[in-house]
């Protein structure tokens, strides 16, 4: 049920302006407030004072802002048209104000960015939308005002619409409009305007009216911050009173209490409307639980299947606002949701430029209006989740002790407990590249990745690892071959052959292989890898920097290892030699789930390099990528991934994260290109239960050539391939016959093919002349 229609009330849409000094933004508000009747009448007769219009005077309240003509301080504003309500804040321009905006945007659900039609997109506009953007604000009206003052110049509003896309794509913000306006005259703001014929977008009001913010509504995660617990007098069970953030509560809910963990059932709800039976947000709410329990301000009521993260180390991005620098090692309150625990700041690990966007590493302060990534320990346990998650649990305040000043707002990247004896040494920072892992992959036409071979002396790794090498290498990947012996000539020559000594050696390959894999290669590791925790310690190394890995046991029997025995290794041990020999007088414990299981007495060393060049390609999905696809990765990838969304059956929405799975793309580019599409208007997104991506017209209507004109532009750019041996999984299964026309009649291919055509298999009978033509590689 929506929860319109659970409250009994219009829908409320929160707003947030932004944009620079004189940009106009209280002027707009004022226009707002003017033409939907929301003025009263001793505030029209302030703006009208005069003969002239000063509409910016109906926010600009303080004495000190009619003084300087500027915002200094949050201004909040109520209006209502008969379709909607809407509260909007009008935060500072100034940029000595800057963390004011972080107060203003923290509740909004749609940025409106103002944007001078002279000067254009500035640094506070960057700073802003920066802002507005980390704080999850999906929706932004970009308000291209004063355009009465450039003379209604279309080709000045082109100008600056490349500029804000420019920095929509780099902030992914999904959902973006341009409107040109005229806040002091009224134009497209609240009413349609003849001076824009080039402009057939809705107006201001028109968009805010027909936006539909429910679907970015969390209510699946059940989450009721505790604020007051009460006692009543006549003996009755307590009752706990909050607010509601995310989720929908009803009597006879099954509610976990954290931090404790204890289970419970709701016996009790009050709402403030009484003909509700179910509470949703963001209704405050008072409850009665089945079991006495020790329940007090600031624990929280889940659901028990959606568990928040218990945790006493977050890595958090902040809006630093006080005159005083931060430093790690400072301690402050840290306020989250109703609980308000002491924080110390462990780590500032990046500083972002508001200008580029750029990061600064390990900048050794913040200063005020920074914006930077901090990592912080709290005294005591916190329930949290990720602000991308939920924006109430995942953001917090930082308050000054002895001034009792907030200096800080920020929001959870990443939350984790502090294990005992897991303390790292202080003076030592992982340096992340400049360059993003994708962009490098990409650029080089390479995916890195480790194959780890492991399994008893003489089974027979070394040899598939030196094949498996020449294989990949003769493709065209880059490969190298780390073998245990090759290693213990250099890392690891100051290394014995003690259980230490071994998992020490096991620990600098697995490192080295994890750099080559970071790099675009393909690490083949050959190690014995005896005992099962130090093979999970390589694969958890891999899976902390999100990198494919790859297990292959090389089950090869003992006795037929003890036969081959090449270097006579054991015999040695057999004679006593040798001591702790692997498979001997030392224990092998044989992986559980490897990914790849050999036995090389029956499968020679060729079938066993295919399989494992199988798993490459069809699971961590590192072979098939653009070295075998010319056609543009990023048209590819883009096809590939509206392919995939008609394949869905009733339009339903498709998770990024299945998109990349199934297609084998890196989810943060598909990201990127996804705001593409969205911005081409081609896919829509959608929050909540059932969030992700789809179509945005029916799949037969959508052709090829829609798809690269969105991410590419003119189809000029796009080179054809020789894409024989890549595979495409699933929905895009036929895609590659689609590539080999394209490269016989470039144009008429992409401009007739629909994904509907691809994704039911059911090519015209054209393109498959196309792509059977023996010739259709010849070089045109």
């Amino acid at each position: 049920m929506a929860a319109g229609a659970l409250t009994g009330q219009r829908e409320l849409l929160r707003l947030a302006t932004a944009g620079s000094v004189d940009d106009g933004k209280s002027t707009l508000i004022g226009r707002l407030l003017l033409d939907t009747g929301s003025l009263l009448a001793d505030h029209l007769d302030d703006v009208s004072r005069g003969g002239a219009m000063d509409l910016a005077a109906v926010t600009d309240g303080l004495r000190a802002e009619r003084e300087q003509g500027i915002t200094i301080d949050v201004a909040y504003r109520f209006f209502s048209t008969p379709r909607r309500s809407f509260i909007l804040a009008d935060t500072p321009g100034h940029e000595r104000y800057t963390r004011n905006m972080f107060t203003g945007a923290s509740t909004a659900d749609v940025a409106l960015v103002l944007v001078d039609a002279r000067a254009g997109v500035v640094r506070q506009t960057r700073r802003h939308a920066h802002i507005a953007a980390l704080l999850g604000i999906e929706h932004f009206v970009v308000c291209v005002n004063k355009m009465d003052l450039v003379g209604w110049d279309e080709r000045r509003f082109k100008e600056i619409q490349n500029d804000v896309h420019d920095v929509a794509r780099r902030l992914e913000i999904p959902d973006l409009l341009l409107v040109p306006i005229s806040a002091l005259h009224g134009d497209n703001v609240a009413f349609g305007s003849e001076n824009t014929p080039f402009y057939d977008g809705p107006t201001l009001l028109e968009y805010l009216e027909a936006l539909d913010v429910q679907a970015d509504r969390d209510l699946t995660r059940l989450r009721v911050p505790i604020q007051w617990v009460g006692r009543p007098k006549d003996g009755d069970g307590r009752l706990y009173m909050g607010r509601i953030v995310a989720g929908t509560l009803e009597v006879g809910d099954e509610v976990v209490v954290l931090p404790a963990g204890v289970s419970t059932r709701v016996t009790h709800l009050d709402t403030l409307d009484a003909d509700s039976e179910a509470a949703v947000p963001s209704m405050s709410v008072t409850v009665g639980l089945a079991d006495q329990l020790d329940v007090g301000r600031g624990d929280l009521l889940v659901a028990p299947d959606e568990e928040p993260t218990t945790a006493r180390e977050l890595d958090c991005t902040i809006c630093w606002m006080s005159e005083e620098r931060l430093h790690p090692g400072r301690r402050y309150a840290l306020k989250h949701t109703t609980r308000t625990v002491r924080a110390t700041v462990h780590s500032i690990t990046e500083r972002t430029d508001p200008e580029t966007l750029e990061r600064q590493l390990e900048p050794t302060a913040l200063v005020v209006n920074d914006i930077g990534r901090v990592t912080l320990r709290t005294s005591s346990v916190l329930v949290v989740d990720p602000y991308a998650v939920n924006r109430v649990t995942g953001a917090f305040i930082l308050i000054d002790e002895d001034s009792n000043e907030t200096v800080a707002a920020g929001v959870i990247r990443r939350a984790r407990m502090v294990e005992p004896g897991s303390e790292r040494r202080r003076d030592i920072t992982w340096h992340p590249s400049a360059l993003d892992r994708d962009e490098r992959w990409l650029a080089i036409d390479q995916r890195g990745a480790t194959v780890h071979l492991t399994g008893l002396p003489a089974s027979g790794k070394s040899t598939i690892a030196v094949e498996l090498e020449r294989r990949l290498v003769d493709s065209g990947q880059s490969a190298y071959l780390l073998d245990g012996d090759n290693i213990r000539h250099g890392l690891s020559e100051d290394l014995g052959f003690s259980p230490g000594d071994r998992s020490e050696h096991i620990r600098r390959v697995g490192q080295v292989a994890r750099l080559m894999a970071d790099s675009g290669t393909v690490a083949v590791v050959s190690l014995i890898s005896p005992l099962a925790a130090d093979r999970a310690h390589l694969r958890e190394a891999h899976a902390e920097a999100n990198l494919p890995f790859a297990e292959v046991f090389v089950d090869t029997p003992v006795q037929e290892c003890e036969r081959r025995d090449p270097k006579g290794l054991y015999a040695r041990a057999r004679a006593g030699e040798i001591k702790g020999f692997t498979g001997i007088d030392a224990p092998y414990e044989p992986p559980e789930r490897p990914e790849i299981r050999v036995d090389t007495s029956t499968t020679d060393v060729q079938q066993a390099v295919s399989q494992i060049i199988e798993i490459l390609r069809t699971r961590p999905r590192v072979l098939a990528k653009g070295a075998t696809m010319r056609i543009s990765a990023k048209a590819d990838y883009a096809v590939r991934a509206a392919i995939e969304l008609a394949a869905t059956s009733n339009g339903k929405a498709v998770p990024a994260e299945r998109i990349a799975t199934s297609q084998g793309i890196p989810l943060n580019f598909l990201e990127h290109i996804l705001s593409d599409l969205r911005i081409a208007g081609l896919v829509r997104s959608q929050r909540g239960a059932d969030g992700g991506y789809r179509l945005a017209r029916e799949p037969a209507e959508l052709t090829i050539a829609d798809i690269i004109r969105a991410v590419e532009g003119p189809l000029a750019t796009v080179r054809g391939g020789k894409p024989e041996e890549a595979e495409y999984p699933g929905a895009a299964s036929q895609l590659p016959r689609v590539w080999i026309a394209v490269r016989k009649n470039l144009r008429s291919v992409v401009e007739h093919v629909t994904v509907a055509d691809v994704a039911a298999a059911n090519l015209p009978d054209s393109i498959n002349a196309l792509a059977d033509d023996p010739e259709a590689w010849v070089t045109r």
